[in-house]
């Protein structure tokens, strides 16, 4: 009898937690993230984003979204997800916030800016940035999270839209170890390789060394094609006959065909490689 008295007094007490706080889930921290359980937010609908969002919701995540650029969201509007007008209402209605958004002064505007993530994420929350951005502010964004005990991920992506579109992509993740295990079922919607590389930062100098192996490779795929052109060659023919060889690359297997049938609707801008490599 006093066992069962006890056992009703604890999860009244549970109940009173989780009405002052919004969710118990958000107090106690989250464990592994469910569709049925953990409501995720979404903040970035360009190339990458949108995409990627698309499979978080096709896994069955209650998902509520923001863009600077509303248009963008009506895709995802139309699969379920409630667009929402600023990155703190985001935070306010999820456990996990995700973001994949232009520049680092935008991750910075979206995660410590006045109605931004953390001004409305509840203690026990996740932030995973996506955005291929700057190491030093991933660990800026990692202390200020701990200080009202958010955890912070640093997870750019490579991939391109076609990874995106595909559920493809390679994910680098700096951040605590038990956060990066809660969020990976998210990740696993569209993500094939996921990596975690030590601490927080670690995700985004994991990008910049993908940055500089992959602009290199597509400059000479890019060199190698306009000499095979001016020499008068078939320049598919030219491909099918490199590709099988030392030549072969990732690069080459997305992108030469595209270039070949003119094909050029971004995947990844020019200016994202600029940033990383300046």
């Amino acid at each position: 009898m006093m066992t069962s008295l006890r056992t009703a007094l604890h999860s009244a007490r549970l109940s009173r937690l989780a009405h002052a706080s919004g969710s118990y889930q958000a107090r106690r921290g989250i464990t592994t993230c469910q569709p049925s359980k953990t409501r995720i937010g979404w903040i970035g609908a360009g190339v990458m984003g949108r995409a990627m969002a698309s499979h978080v919701i096709k896994a069955g995540y209650d998902t509520t979204v923001f863009s600077r650029t509303e248009e963008k969201c009506k895709p995802l509007q139309e699969m379920g997800a409630t667009l929402v007008s600023t990155p703190a209402e985001v935070a306010e209605r999820s456990d996990v916030v995700f973001l994949i958004v232009g520049y680092p002064e935008d991750v910075r505007s979206c995660v410590l800016g006045e109605d931004g993530v953390l001004s409305g994420m509840k203690s026990g929350g996740v932030v995973v940035d996506m955005t291929t951005s700057d190491p030093e502010l991933a660990i800026e964004i990692y202390k200020k999270s701990k200080e009202i005990e958010v955890a912070s991920i640093d997870a750019p992506v490579s991939g391109g839209d076609v990874g995106a579109k595909n559920g493809a992509l390679t994910i680098m993740m700096g951040g605590d170890a038990k956060a990066v295990k809660a969020v990976e079922p998210v990740l696993q919607t569209f993500g094939k390789t996921m990596e975690h590389m030590g601490g927080p930062g670690s995700g985004q100098h994991t990008k910049m060394a993908n940055q500089i192996m992959i602009s290199t490779t597509m400059l000479g795929l890019i060199e190698g094609m306009m000499y095979a052109k001016k020499a008068g060659l078939d320049v598919s023919q030219m491909i099918n006959a490199v590709r099988g060889g030392a030549a072969g690359s990732r690069s080459l297997e997305l992108y030469a065909e595209r270039i070949v049938k003119r094909d050029f609707e971004p995947g990844f801008f020019v200016d994202h490689f600029v940033k990383v490599l300046t």
